[in-house]
């Protein structure tokens, strides 16, 4: 999006912010994002207008203040990095070992048991923005449950690939979706879901499809920041609500205890709690057998 095409209506509100003007911003910046890390920064410049902050205004320059903010922050020490979420950068290595010691050693740290191997139904959560994925990781890490980002529409292949590793599993495959409350973000559902169950029909894979977010009724309920739909496009311009709204929108806290809730269904947290027994005793048995061999 270029600075050129806003997402909000123009501002009138001046641009220039006093010294004390500057100092409310970074006290409420640096507080939130150190409470409720990590966070995306439009997840910040959201609760920024939440918090009605002098001089940021609903524009995209409104949330450039807030982005150039919390980089200096971060640069002078003020903001812990870690508390940004930024998954839209990766980086590709294969993982290797200075011997098969530290590979054994690296295998008993990391032992993971598959919590849903014994279960009649396996969750993925797919989510509409790479940027978000380091706010709800956290949670779906903690239940096993694979994250898929699709920055957008789904690709045949990508939507393949999930549901042919399902054949011949015997398990219903629940997909919980994420996606903006806006003409894009609708369409790129509705085609996923669309794509996911055709081939579920072709592979006989039984298919579970929630739209977990973001809807017009968890917009009002949780009082967001909201915006108005673009209407660029003849698709745009049949998109029947007058406003449109993030999932950046959504406070992190609240946007994992949605996700953690809706996992949470499938996999009690009783049953969390025991196959984690389970998988600490096996990780002691794993430490045995290297400590024999060490």
């Amino acid at each position: 999006m270029s600075a050129a095409d806003p997402v909000y209506g123009a501002s009138t509100i001046k641009s220039r912010a006093t010294k004390a003007e500057m100092a409310e911003r970074e006290a409420f910046l640096v507080s939130y994002a150190t409470a409720h890390a990590p966070v995306t920064v439009r997840g910040l410049y959201y609760q920024a207008e939440v918090a009605a902050l002098p001089g940021i205004e609903k524009t995209e320059n409104g949330y450039r203040k807030v982005q150039s903010q919390v980089l200096k922050l971060r640069q002078a020490g003020r903001m812990p990095y870690s508390a940004i979420s930024d998954a839209t950068r990766y980086m590709r290595k294969p993982r290797t070992f200075d011997g098969w010691e530290e590979a054994l050693s690296d295998t008993v740290r990391l032992y993971r048991k598959s919590l849903w191997a014994d279960q009649h139904e396996t969750v993925e959560v797919w989510l509409e923005k790479s940027a978000l994925a380091g706010v709800i990781y956290p949670v779906t890490a903690e239940y096993d449950v694979p994250l898929m980002c699709t920055v957008g529409f789904t690709s045949e292949t990508f939507a393949y690939e999930a549901v042919e590793m399902q054949r011949g599993t015997g398990q219903r495959l629940v997909i919980l979706a994420l996606y903006d409350f806006d003409r894009a973000g609708q369409d790129a559902c509705r085609s996923l879901q669309s794509k996911v169950e055709r081939f579920a029909e072709e592979m006989d894979v039984e298919v579970a499809f929630e739209h977990l977010g973001l809807n017009l009724g968890q917009v009002r309920d949780l009082s967001l920041p909201t915006r108005p739909p673009k209407r660029k496009s003849p698709a745009d311009r049949r998109w029947p609500h007058d406003i449109a709204a993030e999932l950046d929108a959504i406070p992190p806290d609240d946007l994992r205890a949605l996700v953690r809730e809706a996992i949470e269904r499938r996999l009690p947290l009783a049953e969390l709690e025991r196959l984690k027994d389970i998988e600490e005793a096996e990780r002691d048995t794993l430490r045995d057998f290297l400590g024999s061999w060490s």
